[in-house]
């Protein structure tokens, strides 16, 4: 298994670490987000964390594989904005029409090692899509869509069942690349990426 095993210490270390190497979530926009024939954007303001059925959100995720009431899923909020590729001048300020809005219709999860080791279903759990269904409007007021970042069929596949009963001692740190997807009122698509830091271990044995 290629699971490590760490002490806690350092396994707050190596965690403090992959926080680095996962990039922060800033607003703005990148040169693949004013691609395509659209006039508007998304703009991923925070993508955020929680364990199992806690409401307790972060900008990090310390999944448990097995968990207090059992194997569940993880979830994440997604707080959004819409960005305008003509947004006027500071005296005059483009506003968002309804032919700017755009609507979310899925998303797509996928994990990630800074190993480089991705092999899924060995390394790195399976990669999965979700349906979504939340329409963007506003460039300075944030929408929020929920999302789920690691579902409870992955603890029960490899390589998270090998982490059962290990004490906590095995970790699995990953980075969860989270890609949204939908289109403007003309049909035109739309797609922007968000990362957080995902880790892996059975937390509460």
């Amino acid at each position: 298994m290629n699971a490590l095993i760490l002490s806690a210490t350092r396994r707050r270390a190596l965690f403090g670490a992959a926080l680095v190497a996962a990039a922060t979530v800033l607003p703005g926009c990148t040169s693949r987000q004013m691609e395509g024939a659209g006039s508007s954007y998304l703009i991923v303001d925070a993508l955020n964390g929680s364990r199992g059925d806690a409401d307790d959100f972060s900008g990090q995720l310390e999944s448990d594989v097995v968990g207090p009431t059992g194997v569940v899923s993880d979830v994440g909020k997604v707080d959004l904005r819409l960005g305008l590729k003509d947004p006027g001048t500071t005296t005059n300020p483009a506003t968002p029409t309804s032919a700017n809005f755009v609507t979310v219709t899925r998303y797509h999860v996928k994990y990630v090692r800074t190993d480089g080791r991705n092999t899924q279903g060995v390394d790195v759990p399976f990669e999965f899509d979700g349906g979504a269904s939340v329409t963007i409007r506003d460039i300075s007021s944030i929408s929020t869509l929920g999302i789920t970042l690691v579902r409870a069929q992955a603890k029960l596949e490899a390589p998270l069942l090998a982490l059962r009963n290990q004490g906590g001692q095995v970790i699995l740190s990953t980075i969860a690349e989270v890609t949204l997807y939908g289109t403007d009122q003309a049909g035109r698509e739309v797609s922007v990426m968000a990362k957080i830091s995902v880790t892996f271990a059975d937390f509460g044995s």
